[in-house]
């Protein structure tokens, strides 16, 4: 495995699941980890994990509801004080909500999670990964984006919750940020596969029974975790930006993902949403 040793990877939902085993095993590759988090006491749990099985490591928490734009900012604002380099920033935090909620700033929580909390994070922290270079940011999607067929520009931030949307508009973000950053930092998303994590805890009724049904056939986060580190330390990853991966491979996501002019005005329009 590649040495991440003199390393700085932050990882969002790093407190749990696929954002916990990955940022275990980049501490094990020796980089120095931030993990992020919204709950301090599970924080705290994850972080002792980390540091049993790298001993040595050095391995950070900062505590941040992703919901919250202020929340996000801040803690931006804490890595820029406390890191003078990133290298690899993982986007990895998200949720699946069933029924509407809004979030403090009155959006919808699925897309301002999913989507407008780690657009908002990675442009704040943007400088700092340049000045970094060569380094890498990845954001976690999912393939249920397929399912997304159109894009209901003038309801996304506040109509009904859509977690393929949400993870269409990862990829989208991935695509405009790997162009706006082409020769300094690459851009990447991944779809992590069917895995066994709390995602998908709000699920009641035939849908909470569907997860369960599902459960036996998903992968470990250990599985999970493979890609997000796979393109967080291996050198022929460096030479990839605005792909879209599936078990350390490139594949193509759909073609509304691949559409450039939607990505263009989804970035603007994140840019209105965030101001």
């Amino acid at each position: 495995m590649t040495t991440m040793s003199g390393k700085v990877c932050l990882v969002t939902g790093g407190t749990s699941g696929i954002g916990r085993e990955t940022a275990a095993r980049l501490a094990e590759l020796g980089a120095t980890v931030v993990v992020v988090g919204r709950d301090a006491e599970r924080g705290r749990s994850a972080v002792n994990e980390i540091r049993h099985r790298a001993p040595g490591a050095e391995v950070d928490l900062l505590t941040a509801d992703m919901s919250s734009l202020a929340e996000v900012r801040r803690l931006a604002a804490e890595v820029l004080e406390k890191y003078d380099r990133l290298d690899v920033l993982d986007n990895n935090a998200g949720v699946i909500m069933l029924k509407q909620q809004f979030t403090v700033d009155g959006y919808e929580t699925v897309f301002a999670v999913n989507h407008l909390a780690p657009f908002l994070l990675t442009s704040l922290l943007r400088e700092r990964l340049v000045s970094s270079a060569p380094a890498r940011v990845i954001t976690v999607s999912s393939n249920v984006h397929r399912s997304a067929k159109q894009i209901p520009w003038d309801e996304l931030a506040r109509g009904e919750p859509s977690y393929p949307l949400s993870k269409l508009a990862n990829i989208l973000f991935t695509v405009e940020l790997a162009k706006r950053l082409t020769g300094t930092v690459v851009a990447n998303c991944l779809h992590p596969g069917l895995i066994r994590t709390q995602l998908g805890r709000e699920a009641r009724g035939v849908a909470k029974l569907l997860v369960a049904a599902a459960k036996p056939f998903m992968g470990t986060v250990h599985t999970g975790a493979a890609t997000p580190v796979y393109l967080a330390s291996a050198p022929e990853a460096a030479e990839v930006t605005g792909g879209y991966f599936l078990r350390g491979k490139q594949i193509e996501p759909s073609s509304l993902a691949r559409d450039p002019e939607a990505a263009a005005r989804l970035w603007t329009l994140s840019e209105e949403l965030v101001a």
